[in-house]
């Protein structure tokens, strides 16, 4: 009898132990460590980055003159066609002439007139001199034929600038090309009385080379004046056709000062125009190269999570555990996007299966379609 109690204590004392320690066993294995994230890695590179930032532009004449009368008549001659293409110096208009010949031949004629007065007061003097050293006139008859010699002078001097002033005018009674480049329309016709300083009668300007202004940031105003002292052609521009222009262009100069209205400053590049192909007025997209262009530090833009306006990405760290890290975006290049500030060059994120992760998970290398499995799971 107490050896039939003596083993069912037995089985029942095993019963229980087994119970509890089945227990235990079950607590420990819902407390181990979840199982690693299956995602895809990226290791942090450097990569030559080719960014361009497009800005409205407008085709300016570099070099271009308002043609305008410069004395008042009727224009009486008109040598050149609308748009045609003149050489510096070569007439375009004149204006009645007459007059001017006219005033230009008597000054002339006053001026022989002066030239001869001086030259009998010249003779005068040096005679009045010579009896004045032998005794032979009044020293007073001297002092009166230098004053008539230095009245003389003065007189040759005014009918000069008289005669100077006549010959320009006669001059700019004929209109001529201060430039070589091309015409525009004429805005008057033959026989228009024109008045000095205020009549426009036609714009000419050089079509080579030609100008393209644009307006910047004042943000961006070290490295546009950085790309002008480098002097080399990186510009491009995009034409209204959407074509885009054979040549480059370079920076010219960085206006002055800053619009206050717009916090804006305006740039000028200078383009070759050889062929003609843009025009003073016309309307095109300039493309520069980004400040960022260069070595940079790139990761695929899938790689990068965003929260309340700030970006992170995860890093793998020790024992394939990740951190999540906050990063500053630069610009974007195909898939892939520039990070300026967080990440380091031979450092390993994640870039694809972010959407599975939290601070301190634990990853491991897997496709793409090992890591949407895992997340199914």
């Amino acid at each position: 009898m107490y050896n039939k109690l003596t083993l069912a204590s037995l089985l029942i004392s095993t019963v229980l132990f087994t119970a509890c320690g089945g227990s235990d066993q079950s607590k420990q294995q819902a407390q181990a460590a979840p199982p690693a994230v299956t995602v895809t890695t990226y290791t942090v590179q450097k990569e030559q980055v080719n960014g361009i930032d497009s800005y409205p532009g407008t085709i300016v004449a570099l070099n271009e003159v308002e043609l305008r009368a410069e004395v008042n008549g009727y224009i009486t001659a008109i040598y050149v066609k609308d748009g045609q293409t003149v050489s510096k110096g070569q007439k375009l208009y004149e204006i009645d002439r007459s007059r001017y010949q006219a005033v230009y031949n008597q000054a002339n004629a006053q001026l022989q007139i002066t030239k001869a007065n001086l030259t009998k007061s010249q003779k005068d003097s040096e005679r009045y001199t010579r009896l004045a050293a032998q005794d032979a006139i009044a020293k007073q008859r001297v002092d009166y034929a230098q004053a008539d010699l230095q009245t003389a002078q003065a007189q040759v001097s005014a009918a000069q600038a008289t005669l100077a002033n006549a010959a320009t005018d006669l001059r700019r009674s004929t209109i001529i090309a201060p430039l070589s480049g091309k015409i525009g329309i004429t805005m008057i016709r033959r026989g228009t009385l024109v008045t000095a300083g205020s009549t426009l009668i036609n714009t000419l300007s050089a079509p080579d080379p030609i100008g393209v202004d644009i307006n910047i940031s004042e943000s961006d105003i070290s490295y546009f004046t950085g790309l002008q002292q480098a002097k080399e052609a990186g510009f491009d521009i995009i034409l209204s056709d959407k074509t885009k222009y054979s040549s480059s262009g370079k920076v010219l100069a960085v206006d002055r000062a800053v619009d206050a209205q717009t916090g804006t400053i305006r740039v000028r590049a200078s383009f070759p125009n050889n062929k003609g192909k843009l025009i003073a007025g016309m309307n095109c997209t300039v493309e520069v190269p980004n400040k960022q262009s260069g070595e940079q530090i790139t990761i695929p833009y899938q790689a990068v999570s965003e929260q309340l306006g700030e970006f992170t990405v995860y890093v793998v760290g020790d024992s394939n555990k990740v951190a999540q890290r906050q990063v500053k975006l630069g610009i974007k290049v195909a898939d892939k996007i520039v990070i300026q500030e967080g990440l380091k060059a031979g450092e390993v994120i994640v870039s694809e299966g972010t959407q599975n992760l939290k601070e301190g998970a634990k990853v491991q290398t897997g496709a793409p379609a090992q890591a949407a499995t895992v997340a199914k799971k």
